[in-house]
């Protein structure tokens, strides 16, 4: 095999799945169709759980540099209170303010300083897959290319290639909203930065006081959707915003970007067909709103790529890479919910929605309604892993948290699930070896850890047989609230957990052979 995986796109998705594979030594191609980078700011915002997931990689000091932060993002265009991060236990109680264009730099320079192979102007044309791997074909500058690999991930959006080609279903809901997006020139002054909801839409306005290049987002119910691909002419950007807006602004040339988009919401059937997965808008699409898209895609990056990783090295346990569509599609479901509960809350139907907006921000000022709105928006209530392995996911419980859907704290099937299994591992305080470290900083290779916190090191000793897969550090937690012993998955999600007092290593063999394969699997 010319590599082991194939991935199809070079977004942050795509690049931070390679990057993840790479630092699990797997042998990377990433194609793109594009010559350069597109640079347009679809996505603006990184939320909680991304912040994390950047963090556990070292990356998150580069990302914040220069770069704001927030806490209060509105639900569904509800301004008078937002979601408060405040509420919600984390490291991190913010949104990060990071434009696209900068998040894929950043992601491109992480996977170069990997040493991973980057091709643009290679468009896949056609796949073929076999018992032993994926032949893809290219189209590239020098002419047509085959390539050789185990596997074939497509990162290459909504209207993904891959997905097509690998006769992947893709139901959903058709569009009802009509959108346009310009990064144009204004030649007015102190026109007002806003987010206005008026009787025949949403309408955002986002120009310098001086006026000159900025951003207009026009979303309109109920009318007719053009053709995603079909262009935007200024001329139709001016009239919608009229429409909407209700007085004339004027849009002028230079314009930088314009395009339109609606509320298509779909999820694909599998995120697996055979030898060929997908991720990140690929595998689903909904409505930008909540900046939900490009955080929903690293997760299914981080998600997969240990797993993916561990299939290719050989130690993967069965079923293991098949739980990547388990585990995203039951978290992207909820995703898709709630963009389309806070699209619903926008519209500008003033019998009906606008009574049940003021009912919804009554409810933002309840501590637990809020705490679970910005727990799920910010991917906070992700918990993953069951109790046999067949049917694992994510769901979130009353209080904003993630709760399991069954299942045991070591895996054996038997014993009572620890309650942080499936969860984020916790910002435990710890000392190791005389310094001062936390469970994400533990994850920085992209192994899984176990932490034993015993004082006579049990845990340490029964997984000694899995040192090849996963790091083991000896450590004590000064403020204590720490269990006796934490086995954390590649991703940062803790696999087994034991409480203190108990037996400390009771299901943790189970738990090592079901995530990182049997001790002897050479």
């Amino acid at each position: 095999m010319e590599y082991d995986v194939v991935v199809a796109g070079s977004g942050p998705v795509g690049l931070m799945l390679a990057a993840e594979l790479r630092l699990a030594g797997v042998r990377v191609l990433v194609v793109e169709k594009l010559t350069e980078p597109a640079g347009h700011d679809r996505a603006g915002v990184l939320h909680t759980r991304t912040v994390e997931y950047l963090d556990m990689r070292g990356l998150l000091e580069r990302f914040k540099d220069g770069m704001a932060t927030v806490s209060g993002l509105p639900f569904g265009g509800i301004f008078s209170r937002g979601l408060d991060h405040t509420l919600v236990e984390t490291r991190h109680p913010y949104s990060l303010l990071v434009p696209q264009s900068r998040t894929e730099e950043l992601l491109a320079e992480h996977a170069a300083a990997l040493d991973t192979e980057v091709r643009r102007g290679h468009e896949l044309t056609a796949l073929a897959q076999d018992a032993d791997g994926v032949t893809v074909t290219l189209a590239t500058p020098a002419g047509e290319r085959r390539v050789r690999a185990r596997y074939l991930v497509g990162c290459d959006g909504g209207r993904s290639t891959v997905r097509r080609l690998a006769g992947i279903g893709f139901p959903g809901f058709a569009p009802s909203v009509s959108a346009l997006i310009g990064y144009v020139t204004l030649t007015e002054r102190d026109v007002p930065k806003r987010w206005q909801r008026t009787g025949n839409g949403v309408v955002v306005l986002a120009f310098p006081p001086e006026g000159g290049i900025g951003r207009v987002v026009v979303i309109e119910y109920g009318r007719p959707h053009p053709p995603a691909g079909e262009p935007v002419t200024l001329e139709e950007l001016r009239t919608a915003t009229h429409r909407v807006y209700g007085r004339e602004l004027d849009l002028v040339e230079p314009v930088l970007w314009m395009s339109r988009f609606s509320d298509a919401t779909r999820l694909a059937e599998t995120y697996r067909s055979g030898r060929v997965l997908l991720a990140g808008d690929a595998a689903h699409i909904h409505f930008p709103i909540g900046g939900q898209g490009l955080n929903t895609g690293v997760h299914d990056a981080v998600n997969l790529g240990w797993k993916l990783a561990a299939e290719i090295h050989g130690w993967a346990p069965p079923g293991l890479l098949d739980s990547y569509h388990r585990e995203r599609h039951r978290a992207v479901e909820r995703v898709l919910l709630y963009t389309r509960a806070q699209l619903a809350l926008m519209n500008p139907d003033e019998h009906h929605v606008t009574a049940l907006r003021e009912v919804f921000e009554e409810l933002l000022f309840l501590e637990d309604t809020n705490r679970h709105l910005t727990a799920t928006l910010n991917g906070l209530d992700l918990c993953y892993g069951d109790e046999d392995g067949t049917d694992g996911g994510a769901v979130a419980g009353a209080d904003g948290g993630a709760v399991a859907d069954g299942g045991s704290g070591g895996g054996d099937g038997g014993a009572r699930r620890h309650p942080l299994v499936g969860r984020f591992a916790p910002d435990l305080e710890l000392e190791a070896d005389g310094l001062t470290t936390r469970p994400t900083e533990l994850l920085r290779r992209g192994r899984g850890v176990l932490v034993d916190l015993t004082a006579d090191g049990g845990p340490a000793r029964t997984a000694a047989p899995w040192r090849g897969r996963i790091d083991v550090t000896a450590a004590r937690a000064p403020r204590g609230g720490a269990p006796a012993a934490l086995l954390v998955r590649p991703d940062g999600h803790v696999a087994w957990a034991a409480e203190p007092g108990a037996a400390a290593t009771d299901g943790l063999t189970a738990a090592l052979a079901r995530w990182f394969g049997p001790q002897d699997w050479r």
